[in-house]
């Protein structure tokens, strides 16, 4: 009897929010991406309709809910009941970027834990696992009662600094102190970098006042080391405190791109000289042009083609978190 062919056996479908990135997953991965019609009704209203015979076969779900946030996450969840309802025979919900993963506890009182919430919508809906990318805090896999794997750009990123900054004196540097673990991962794997670490306090979402750094960064170039840029303010203040206090030049490697209101500006507008993201959310032509010669975006499709074909083959997918 003749073999199964990979295509016989993987179902690659996208959602609307990053149909690039789900492409190039694909085309590593040699397979055509599956066929899935999403329509809007009039009063906003989120239908699917997916074009593929999904019965009994491993099907991964790739959508990052990225902004228009709440869109993208019901259209997930929405396919999610689709593929369970159509006798799938598991399905992984891929999410580049995991919204609401910054809401992973009480940090006052009458405040929802949002990001337990999604994690109970998905396996709800009919995830069987998800697989993302640098969640923002690791312990939140713990929200969920199917497996989870937290991918790390490292692998992807590293290369890229050893090539670019190898003759500087680096120094990776936390913008807070909740980034120190993933801070010292960094310079773990730039042969043991020195660190640093900028206290901040901030009165309010989306708002820093006073910074300033532990450590010594003078005549230094710093890596500063971040999740997530969002509204670029944080960054970008943190880039000024280091030169201010001595450092050389400051590039900032955050995994996900949000780039929120006003923040192209303010990046094209800081003391960095580099601001180095991933392709886990998807950009606009004017954000890249806005914030130009300042943005690198480096591609974690292979990342994840390669972390699909381990699942599916139901290998250790260890080896790609580090």
């Amino acid at each position: 009897m003749k073999a199964n062919s990979l295509s016989d056996e993987i179902v690659v479908l996208s959602g609307r929010s990053n149909r690039e990135f789900a492409l190039a997953v694909c085309k590593d991965l040699n397979l055509r991406l599956g066929g899935l019609n999403v329509v809007r009704f009039s009063d906003g209203e989120i239908y699917v309709e997916i074009e593929e015979n999904v019965r009994g076969r491993d099907v991964f779900l790739i959508q990052s809910t990225s902004n228009p946030c709440n869109d993208y996450l019901m259209e997930l969840l929405i396919t999610l009941d689709a593929l369970k309802r159509a006798s799938a025979g598991r399905v992984t919900a891929v999410m580049p970027y995991f919204g609401y993963a910054r809401q992973d506890r009480k940090t006052k009182p009458r405040v929802p834990i949002t990001a337990k919430l999604v994690a109970d919508l998905l396996t709800t809906a009919g995830a069987s696992r998800v697989l993302t990318l640098e969640l923002h805090a690791g312990q939140m896999m713990g929200f969920f009662d199917i497996p989870v794997d937290n991918l790390n750009a490292l692998p992807v990123v590293i290369p890229e600094i050893e090539k670019s900054y190898k003759d500087r004196n680096l120094t990776v540097v936390s913008p807070d102190a909740g980034g120190v673990e993933r801070a010292r991962n960094f310079a773990r794997k730039l042969n043991d970098a020195p660190i640093a670490i900028i206290d901040k306090r901030r009165p309010l979402a989306n708002q820093v006042a006073e910074m300033r750094v532990v450590g010594d960064v003078r005549e230094r170039t710093c890596i500063l080391v971040d999740d997530i840029v969002d509204t670029g303010g944080t960054i970008s203040k943190a880039a000024q405190t280091l030169v201010d206090e001595g450092a050389k030049e400051v590039v900032a490697f955050c995994t996900h791109g949000v780039l929120s209101g006003e923040a192209a500006k303010v990046i094209a507008g800081s003391k960095l000289t580099e601001l180095i993201i991933t392709n886990s959310i998807a950009l606009s032509d004017v954000l890249r042009k806005t914030i130009g010669i300042k943005l690198r975006e480096l591609s974690v499709a292979r990342l994840f083609s390669e972390a699909i074909r381990r699942i599916h083959s139901e290998d250790s997918i260890s080896t790609l978190f580090t």
